[in-house]
């Protein structure tokens, strides 16, 4: 028997036989505090820039984030009075990574959800999200998110998700990493500048 076989016979053997029930008793609704707020204030913390505005402003925002790229990238299902004040090329998909990765080319994109407690924006691949590429490829991202998007935790954030075998993009901030001793590296891989546009 070679060491491999014993390890899997082990593994097996200590294996129970019947099913193990998994406790699920943890909060799964979260609301005790302003969720907005709690969400800006994470954001913000992450380095993200945040704007709030009204949905009869959202154009105008858009465009003042989109005033310095030269094309804009929007996934198949964003609304086009998205982009009403955007003077800039818009670019729709499919595209190469050689277009996504273009100097001065942004994404636009919308979310599925928002986790208030972990500032994270979740992306479902949904109509107005795209593609993953869309999200880690350009060096600028510009999230739309309504405040009914937005959830206390992660619990209630997946049961949210409208088909939770999609693939996901969990966004917590721009494109950063820390090394060993926990010092913060910025603009390591995916979008060095994220600009959310919360909704009311």
């Amino acid at each position: 028997m070679s060491a491999r076989d014993e390890v899997l016979r082990r593994v097996r053997t200590a294996r129970p036989s019947a099913p193990v029930t998994v406790p699920r008793d943890y909060r799964a609704v979260d609301e005790g505090d302003d969720l907005v707020e709690l969400l800006v204030d994470r954001l913000v913390d992450y380095k993200a820039t945040v704007r709030r505005c009204g949905p009869h402003e959202l154009a105008g925002a858009i465009g003042e984030l989109l005033s310095d790229a030269s094309a804009a990238v929007v996934p198949p299902g964003a609304p086009p009075e998205w982009l009403e004040a955007y003077q800039g090329r818009v670019l729709r998909e499919p595209l190469a990574v050689a277009d996504l990765d273009a100097p001065g080319v942004a994404v636009l994109t919308g979310c599925a959800v928002a986790v208030a407690r972990t500032g994270t924006l979740i992306l479902d691949a949904g109509p107005d999200q795209g593609r993953r590429a869309l999200t880690l490829v350009p060096d600028h991202h510009i999230c739309v998110v309504h405040t009914g998007q937005i959830v206390g935790g992660v619990p209630e954030a997946l049961a949210r998700l409208a088909d939770p075998t999609r693939p996901l993009t969990l966004v917590s901030g721009p494109s950063a990493t820390s090394d060993i001793e926990l010092n913060r590296v910025e603009g390591v891989h995916g979008p060095r500048r994220l600009d959310v546009v919360v909704v009311d």
